[in-house]
């Protein structure tokens, strides 16, 4: 089989080693990868993610047997309505179904109607009405561009003039552009946030190992937002007991929901949680596997990828099995110092090769001059990612191998995974 893989990061590079551990793969065009992704059986393409309607000429082109769209760009621009619409099968959401995650606003309304556990929510249309708003409203409070922003259009304001800046700057400023021109404003929750990952082929959900996320730059979850700096897995806040509360009150309700509503979710459905004293509840949706989570994540399921992504695709989930290792896992990401702010790049970078329990999964980089080596080209640049029987040995792993991607103002958080160890 000749595949597509669509995106260029972390998430890529992870979901690419998986799919390579498929006999039946033969060629995987990436499209565009990033330079550490070439090899004997991958090609990069110089094509970006959102140029859809290029990504499905190609896909036909070259007579591709099944494609993967991995970033949320291209799912909420109709790229595997493009690819279905050109006879290659693709993995992932169609574009209604994807504004689960492009549209705060439409995730949020979903919730509401179908009664799954959520923060309680105001819309607004205009910045005058939410300005006079958080002058009155409850504090702390969350601030959320509606539409899709690098997952950066969030702000947790524990103060009113925090608030009143990330209204102005949404709104007035128009920081994220156009998805910033219609906002949430919700209450602010409290407890430890989980991140589950979930397959599914619009009727059956079958959840991946739980995860905790880092997405603060800084240790002790100081510093702004990221993309995320890394990621544990599994989660230990996140009981069997939750797990099936959350498959009760959440998972299925929330693909129910979607089928309700005529535009059923087949892909990977990601949900944020946070455990609050009144049990588990939505903080956000994505319509794709989380980055760096699939770093973390993918490390641990058993036997092959490839056919589970087939199975969601065609409706055959329920016949497909999915297992994970009875171990832990934790990813670490080296970073530009600078991120997620102003950065520089083009430093030289040394990139290990993967051993049985440590992966270099390449994001930011790409060919140094004279196509010689590879040098920074991004805020996050790689991450490691180690696997052990307990999640304190994974810690400890991938720190012991963190420095060995090494390149000039490099920069990672120190603490990934000590809130969890500590059981804060």
């Amino acid at each position: 089989m000749d595949l597509l893989l669509v995106g260029s990061g972390g998430r890529e590079h992870a979901l690419l080693k998986a799919l390579l551990k498929s006999r039946e793969v033969n060629k995987v065009y990436c499209l565009p990868g990033n330079a550490a992704m070439e090899g004997s059986r991958v090609k990069c393409v110089p094509i970006q993610p959102k140029q859809v309607t290029e990504i499905a000429d190609f896909a036909a082109f070259h007579q591709v047997d099944f494609a993967v769209v991995a970033p949320d760009d291209p799912l909420a621009l109709g790229a595997v309505n493009e690819l279905e619409g050109v006879g290659v099968p693709a993995f992932g959401p169609d574009q209604d179904a994807a504004r689960i995650e492009s549209s705060k606003i439409f995730a949020k309304q979903l919730m509401k109607k179908y009664h799954i556990p959520t923060a309680s929510f105001r819309v607004f249309d205009r910045a005058r009405d939410a300005l006079a708003y958080v002058k009155t409203c409850p504090i702390p409070i969350v601030v959320k561009a509606d539409g899709l922003a690098l997952g950066k259009g969030v702000t947790v304001a524990s103060t009113r003039e925090e608030a009143v800046r990330a209204v102005k700057e949404l709104m007035e400023k128009h920081k994220f552009g156009d998805a910033g021109s219609r906002i949430v404003i919700e209450e602010c929750l409290t407890g430890p946030e989980v991140s589950v990952l979930c397959f599914t082929d619009g009727k059956t959900v079958k959840p991946m190992v739980s995860s905790m996320d880092h997405k603060r730059a800084k240790d002790g979850d100081q510093g702004l937002n990221t993309g995320g700096m890394g990621v544990i897995a599994p989660n230990p806040f996140y009981t069997e007991e939750i797990a099936q509360t959350c498959m009760e009150t959440i998972f299925v309700p929330t693909i129910r929901a979607m089928e309700q509503e005529g535009c059923p979710f087949k892909g990977c459905l990601y949900f944020g949680l946070m455990l609050t004293p009144d049990g588990p509840k939505v903080i956000e949706y994505n319509s794709r596997f989380g980055d760096p989570e699939t770093q973390a994540v993918l490390p641990l399921l058993e036997g092959e990828l490839l056919p589970i992504l087939m199975a969601c695709r065609n409706g055959t989930l329920d016949t497909c099995e999915v297992r994970f290792k009875n171990q832990a896992s934790c990813c670490v990401v080296q970073a530009s110092l600078g991120y997620p702010q102003a950065y520089e790049t083009g430093f030289a970078i040394t990139l290990p090769k993967d051993t049985e329990t440590v992966r270099y999964d390449a994001a930011g980089v790409k060919k140094a001059e004279g196509g010689k080596g590879l040098v920074t080209g991004g805020g996050r640049v790689a991450s490691v990612t180690a696997v052990a029987d307990t999640l304190d040995e994974a810690v400890k792993l991938a720190y012991a191998h963190v420095d060995e991607i090494a390149f000039e103002n490099a920069y990672h958080r120190t603490d990934i995974g000590q809130r969890a160890l500590k059981g804060e």
